[in-house]
């Protein structure tokens, strides 16, 4: 059983950086679909970003188009999140995802079944 457990997050300013990691343990990533969600304060759980198994390609939620970047690196067993240009509406907590989505599901949280405990970041002004 695959466990991922995420680090990185924490207080930035806004226009700043951050990257994000999340670690599998328990089994390899090479096998899965990654992606990374948030959930804002008081809000459902929204789709970042995703980078499929096949073909390696990678998708990304409007509002972080151009501003986040989402990488793997197979032989750490580590997906990343790269966040620049950060804005106080990124504030939320992360978590990284792990599956064997369809195409069509890329975007759905219901599609991956390992998740991280989540890691909070908080854009300030």
């Amino acid at each position: 059983q695959v466990h991922l457990e995420e680090s990185g997050g924490g207080l930035v300013q806004a226009g700043g950086s951050l990257r994000l990691s999340c670690v599998a343990s328990g089994g390899t990533l090479s096998g899965y679909s990654v992606a990374w969600f948030r959930q804002p304060p008081g809000e459902e759980r929204e789709f970042v970003a995703a980078k499929r198994l096949s073909g390696g390609y990678t998708y990304y939620t409007d509002s972080v188009k151009g501003r986040f970047t989402i990488s793997r690196d197979n032989a750490k067993n580590t997906v990343f999140l790269q966040m620049n240009s950060v804005k106080l509406e990124d504030t939320a907590v992360y978590y990284c995802a792990a599956g064997r989505p369809i195409l069509s599901t890329t975007r759905s949280s219901s599609a991956y079944s390992v998740w991280g405990q989540g890691t909070q970041v908080t854009v300030s002004s």
